[in-house]
C-alpha cells in the first residue's frame, strides 16, 4: 500500500502546483532550465537561418538570448506551434510584430520589449494564446484598446501606472490579466477593471479603499491582491461577496470580524501570509464554501483544527511542523484534499487517525517513519502522498 501511495504522490504534487499557479500566478516570466542552447550561435540578431534551425530542433537554439530579430526570421517563427520565448528582444518592427501574431503556440514571451507602438499592439492582439509583455512600463490608451481585444492571457506586470481610459479598455479583455506592477488605482480604474472576465492580478496594490474593494468584489473570476498587508472591516465585508479565487497572501493578521466577512466568500481563498489565527477566526473560516490555503500557520490549537476540519474541499496547512494526536483526530474528519507537507514526523496514534481520512492526503514531508506509522498509513483508502 505504501508503494502505491508513493507512486501517486508525484501526480498529487503536480495537481497541487497547477492549482496554486492557476489561482495565484504572479506573472513572473518562465524560462526552460532544460533548454540546450547551441554554443556556436553568435551575435545578438536572430536570423532566418537560426529561426529555421530552431524550427527543425527547438532544443538546439536558446531563442531568449537574442536582442533583435530579422523580419524574415519572425515570419518563419510565426509558423511555430509551441511555446516561443523571445524575451531577449528589446524591439521589433511592425512587420515582425505582424508575423509573430500568427504564432500558434500557447505562449509568446516578448517580455524584453520596453515600448510598443499602437500598430504593433493591434497586430499582437490577433495572437491566439498568452502574450507576455512584462517589459512595458507604460501603455498608450490606443494600445490598451487594441490589446483588450486579445483573447488569452495578457501579461502587463511591468506597468506602474494605468490611465482611466486604458483601464476602461482592459476591463473588456477576455482572459487572464496581469497588472501586478500597479501600486495604486483610482476608483474609476477599479470600477472599470471589475468588469474584466478572467483572472485579474493586482498583486502590487499595497492598499485598497473601501470603495475600490466594493468595485473589485463584483469582478467575476480569480482576483489576486497579494500585496495587501491589511484590510479594513468594510473592505473585508465587500471582498466576502466576491465569487472566484481570492488571493490575500500578504495579510499577516486577520481579525475575527474580517474572518467572519471573508467566510462568506465563494471560491478559493489564499491566506498564506497568516502566521496565527484566533479560535473564533478559525471557526468562521470553517464555514467557507471553497478551498482554503493557510500555509503560513505554524501551529494550531485543538479547537482550530476541529473548526477547520468541518469544511469541505482543499485544506492546505503546509506550514504545520507538528500535529498532536487530538488535532490529527480532528483533521481526519475533514472531507476533501488535505495538505500537511510540513510535517516531518508523526506519532503512531496520529498516523492511525489520519489513515481514516478520505480522498487525498499529502504527507510527503515525513522522514524516517516507524513501521507502525507505515502500516497505519498503508491502510489509507484515498490518494496518499508520501
Amino acid at each position: 500500500m505504501i508503494a502505491r501511495a508513493v507512486k501517486q504522490s508525484n501526480s498529487f504534487a503536480r495537481i497541487s502546483a497547477l492549482l496554486a499557479i492557476s489561482c495565484m500566478a504572479t506573472g513572473v516570466g518562465y524560462s526552460n532550465p532544460n533548454s540546450s542552447a547551441s554554443d556556436d550561435v553568435s551575435g545578438s540578431v536572430l536570423t532566418v537561418e537560426i529561426a529555421k534551425q530552431y524550427l527543425a530542433n527547438a532544443d538546439s537554439v536558446d531563442t531568449k538570448q537574442f536582442t533583435a530579430i530579422e523580419d524574415a526570421a519572425a515570419e518563419a517563427l510565426g509558423k511555430h506551434d509551441g511555446r516561443l520565448d523571445l524575451s531577449g528582444l528589446t524591439s521589433v518592427s511592425d512587420v515582425a510584430a505582424e508575423a509573430l501574431s500568427k504564432h500558434e503556440g500557447f505562449l509568446l514571451n516578448l517580455g524584453g520589449l520596453t515600448s510598443l507602438s499602437d500598430s504593433q499592439a493591434e497586430a499582437l492582439a490577433r495572437h491566439e494564446g498568452d502574450i507576455w509583455l512584462y517589459g512595458l512600463t507604460s501603455l498608450s490608451d490606443v494600445a490598451a484598446e487594441a490589446l483588450a481585444k486579445h483573447k488569452g492571457g495578457l501579461g502587463l506586470a511591468g506597468l506602474t501606472e494605468l490611465s482611466e481610459a486604458a483601464a476602461e479598455a482592459l476591463g473588456n479583455h477576455d482572459g487572464d490579466l496581469y497588472l501586478n506592477g500597479l501600486t495604486s488605482l483610482s476608483d474609476v480604474a477599479a470600477e472599470a477593471l471589475s468588469k474584466h472576465e478572467g483572472f485579474l492580478n493586482l498583486g502590487g496594490l499595497t492598499s485598497l479603499s473601501e470603495s475600490q474593494a466594493a468595485f473589485l468584489s463584483k469582478h467575476e473570476g480569480g482576483l489576486g491582491l497579494g500585496g495587501l498587508t491589511s484590510l479594513s472591516d468594510v473592505a473585508a465585508e465587500a471582498l466576502g461577496n466576491h465569487k472566484g479565487g481570492l488571493g490575500l497572501g500578504g495579510l499577516t493578521s486577520l481579525s475575527d470580524v474580517e474572518a467572519e466577512a471573508l467566510s462568506k466568500h465563494e471560491g478559493n481563498l489564499f491566506l498564506n501570509g497568516l502566521t496565527s489565527l484566533s479560535d473564533a477566526a478559525a471557526e468562521a473560516l470553517g464555514n467557507l464554501k471553497g478551498n482554503i490555503w493557510l500555509n503560513g500557520l505554524t501551529k494550531l490549537s485543538d479547537a482550530q483544527a476541529d473548526a477547520l476540519a468541518k469544511r469541505e474541499g482543499i485544506l492546505s496547512l503546509n506550514g504545520l511542523t507538528s500535529l498532536s494526536d487530538a488535532q490529527a483526530e480532528a483533521l481526519a474528519k475533514h472531507e476533501g484534499w488535505l495538505e500537511l507537507v510540513g510535517l516531518t514526523s508523526l506519532s503512531d496514534s496520529a498516523a492511525e487517525a489520519l489513515s481514516t481520512h478520505e480522498l487525498r492526503l499529502n504527507l510527503n514531508g515525513l522522514k524516517d517513519i516507524s513501521d507502525s506509522t507505515a502500516e497505519a498509513l498503508g491502510n489509507y483508502k484515498g490518494v496518499l502522498g508520501l
